[in-house]
């Protein structure tokens, strides 16, 4: 979307660069100029400054340079139209009205926010119900603890064959919605009705970049399942190869760490946060793609890959460096980080512990 010059002009004007800066850096004044620490890069000489009168940053160390709206980019890895979004609101002011046609598609992706936001909130109910309870005691047994099942956000879809359409439904919210959400499926024979996609599985909510669910990931509970893993097909609100789970989550963990961890899955993200590692991600059951590793690169200059170490380990690690190759450019990189043969990272946490996967 673009923004028109004096609305952007306006926020700059209400909100100094410095008071947003000063939340990371500790600055002192020199004359007309603010100067700190680096927060792109260690050091013990301050060669970062901050001129509100000119309105930009300057970083002597790293040459990066900008605008209060790049400074939230850079270091919460935001998307412009969302920095501009997020400063907007703290200035006091409205965003600026869109195109018709980008109001309607807003306001109908508004509308499926409601539904996949409402089933998150049922799933977790679920979870607490006695027809869960096979699903709890796999959660524990896998080290899940409550606090981490309310982090993030961990539910679970009983078997019945439409009973979240039903919930969603008494909640005036249409069946048609609810199959363009994702959350339902349509039979190809239209005169029969459609049913929930998740049954029977444990549901980890997946978010955007605001924090919001946009979709799910259900591992199944039954041994007789077609897939261990289903994730959300692709909707309005939700495209798989340019999310990361956790992205939202992880964001400032890994700002304040300086690295992001890209493990497989949602357990191992889960996993890791239960030793204590906030800032890891997953894609969403598919090969990383260039889209997942520009959104990596925002958060971190040199992600790092902790694969499995069996063989679809390997074959996953060489896909990704046949993605990453040739986008590599200065500065950013990927390392990786190959487990023992038959681990993954959430084996190695409870069999070694938080110090060996370091």
């Amino acid at each position: 979307m673009a923004f028109p010059q004096n609305f952007l002009d306006e926020i700059k004007n209400r909100i100094a660069v410095s008071d947003v800066v000063g939340r990371r850096v500790k600055l002192q004044r020199r004359g007309r100029e603010y100067v700190g620490l680096s927060p792109f890069k260690s050091e013990r000489t301050p060669s970062f400054t901050v001129n509100d009168d000119k309105q930009f940053y300057h970083c002597f160390s790293t040459g990066k340079h900008g605008s209060v709206f790049d400074f939230i980019m850079e270091t919460e890895g935001l998307s412009f139209p969302e920095a501009v979004e997020q400063l907007a609101r703290q200035a006091g002011l409205q965003m600026p009205e869109q195109d018709p046609k980008a109001a309607q598609r807003a306001a109908a992706a508004a509308t499926l926010i409601d539904v996949t936001e409402a089933s998150a909130l049922w799933f977790q109910a679920q979870l607490k119900q006695p027809g869960a309870q096979a699903a709890r005691q796999y959660l524990e047994q896998r080290g899940v603890t409550p606090e981490l099942i309310e982090k993030f956000g961990i539910g679970y879809a009983p078997a019945g064959r439409t009973a979240l359409i039903e919930h969603l439904t008494a909640r005036n919210m249409k069946p048609a919605q609810i199959v363009e959400a994702g959350m339902a499926i349509q039979p190809d024979d239209a005169g029969r009705a459609p049913y929930d996609r998740f049954r029977e599985r444990i549901i980890f909510p997946i978010h955007d970049a605001r924090g919001r669910v946009i979709a799910f990931g259900g591992r199944a509970m039954s041994a007789d399942a077609k897939a261990k893993y289903l994730n959300s097909p692709e909707t309005p609100l939700f495209h798989k190869g340019a999310m990361l789970f956790n992205f939202a989550r992880a964001r400032q963990p890994t700002y304040d760490a300086n690295s992001v961890l890209v493990v497989e899955g949602y357990m191992d993200v889960v996993g890791l946060a239960r030793a204590g590692l906030d800032h890891a991600v997953a894609p969403l059951g598919t090969a990383i793609t260039e889209d997942q590793i520009r959104l990596l690169w925002r958060m971190a200059p040199e992600p790092v890959m902790c694969l499995d170490g069996d063989e679809a380990g390997l074959r996953a690690a060489y896909r990704a460096i046949d993605r990453i190759l040739p986008q590599l450019k200065p500065g950013f990189s990927v390392q990786f980080a190959i487990l023992p043969a038959g681990k993954d990272p959430d084996d190695v946490l409870r069999e070694e512990g938080a110090g060996a996967l370091r």
